[in-house]
């Protein structure tokens, strides 16, 4: 089996890396979606996002649940799945539960960087998002665990007044007399891709720290208190629900758009995403190691390339910087993945990670085979400039968003 590439690091190295992931993979959507409305109009973009999330949720719930033991088929299943779900990434999607029994809770958002990013544009906005995306979005995630389960609003955004706390607050109940709603459009090319069915390495129970979570709901995840190899499983997932998000929103504009535009938006919103998203592993991984990084392997931890047993991609230092050997046949190029839509001319989300990196850095293709595109990055004496996607992304709340210690997380149990 394919070692994974976050398999070499530390666990207190992972435990920082897993919520950037969870952040990151929340922040495509506000790369993607800008490009949407502007090729959709606003009510399109809400049509893309309730079709990405209504087909990739499901997927990635189970896998992570899979994952990590978590089992039953319960509000408090339910809660673990989002807790370590990028729709609601810890902190900057504070997510708070209360678990009533088996078939009732409820949940609240302390706060929301989604409505602290959406409130200025406008109520319409607002609603878009709290009311049209959500009211499906939430109910597919939770019918990954139950079929019979539905998320309701207790009260949400717009907020009456302004400066409403908590910001929206949900029950979830769990009725036998549920009619589940009908399986989206491309659900099931979504769950059929190869994202979906990917294997990756298991975790070792005799690691230190936590394996699984199979105990109670905990109020938080303390990331550090898990294993080592926990930790990188959830690493690799929560990739994976990069790609498979990724997917969703391809399939969504495919139902909208001749294939060149689609292919177009794809692009920007890779390239909009991938920049951020090596600045934020940067800064985190310094807060760590303050010394020098090395670009080549904290550009292999990008979730663009990983798992590498879905990307095949292999990153390595040369003499003259860093080479990326992009393979032309990969589980993720015949999904249809952010790899497949690069190529020797469509360098632009390399050229952002690049940037990330080091502002000097210059994006090339040194060979354009049958086989592989490989490019190399490069020092120039000149700063690249920041590209219109990278600008557009770092638009959100969460470019700048910072985690903080929590403190010991409480057992949520039934009351």
């Amino acid at each position: 089996m394919v070692a994974g590439a976050f398999a070499h690091l530390t666990r207190e190295q992972l435990a920082i890396l897993v919520p950037e992931l969870l952040l990151t993979g929340h922040l495509i959507d506000r790369s993607g979606m800008a490009h949407t409305i502007g090729a959709f109009g606003r009510d399109g973009m809400a049509e893309v996002a309730i079709t990405e999330w209504q087909v990739a949720s499901p997927v990635y719930t189970r896998r992570m649940r899979d994952a990590l033991r978590i089992t039953g088929d319960g509000v408090e299943t339910i809660f673990k799945g989002l807790q370590l779900d990028i729709g609601a990434p810890p902190q900057f999607m504070d997510f708070r539960f209360r678990v009533d029994d088996h078939d009732h809770g409820e949940f609240w958002l302390d706060h929301c960087g989604a409505l602290a990013d959406v409130e200025p544009m406008g109520e319409d906005y607002v609603r878009s998002m709290c009311h049209d995306i959500e009211d499906p979005t939430f109910d597919a995630t939770a019918l990954a665990t139950n079929p019979y389960a539905q998320v309701r609003p207790i009260h949400r955004p717009p907020r009456v007044p302004a400066d409403r706390r908590p910001v929206c607050a949900w029950t979830v109940i769990i009725d036998p007399a549920h009619v589940p709603p009908t399986e989206p459009s491309g659900a099931a090319r979504i769950a059929g891709s190869a994202a979906a069915q990917v294997v990756l390495d298991p975790v070792d129970p005799a690691d230190p720290g936590q394996s699984d979570y199979a105990g109670p709901l905990l109020s938080d995840l303390r990331f550090p208190d898990f294993s080592r190899s926990a930790l990188a499983r959830m690493a690799d997932e929560v990739c994976l629900q990069h790609h498979l998000l990724t997917l969703g929103f391809r399939f969504a504009l495919t139902e909208r758009a001749d294939p060149a535009t689609t292919v177009d938006i794809l692009r920007k919103q890779f390239t909009g995403i991938a920049g951020l998203t090596t600045e934020r592993l940067a800064h985190a991984l310094q807060r760590i190691d303050p010394g020098p990084t090395d670009p080549a392997r904290l550009l292999a931890l990008h979730p663009a390339w990983n798992p590498l047993q879905y990307t095949g991609v292999r990153i390595e230092s040369d003499a003259d910087g860093v080479l990326l050997r992009i393979p032309r046949d990969s589980p993720a190029v015949r999904d249809g993945a952010w790899p497949s839509v690069l190529d020797a001319t469509h360098l632009e989300p390399i050229q952002a990670m690049a940037r990330g990196l080091d502002p000097r850095y210059r994006a090339e293709t040194l060979d354009d085979s049958a086989d592989a595109l490989t490019i190399g990055l490069r020092l120039g004496e000149q700063p690249y400039p920041e590209s219109g996607e990278v600008a557009i992304t770092r638009f959100s709340t969460g470019a700048e968003f910072q985690f903080t210690d929590r403190g010991i997380p409480l057992p949520l149990t039934v009351v």
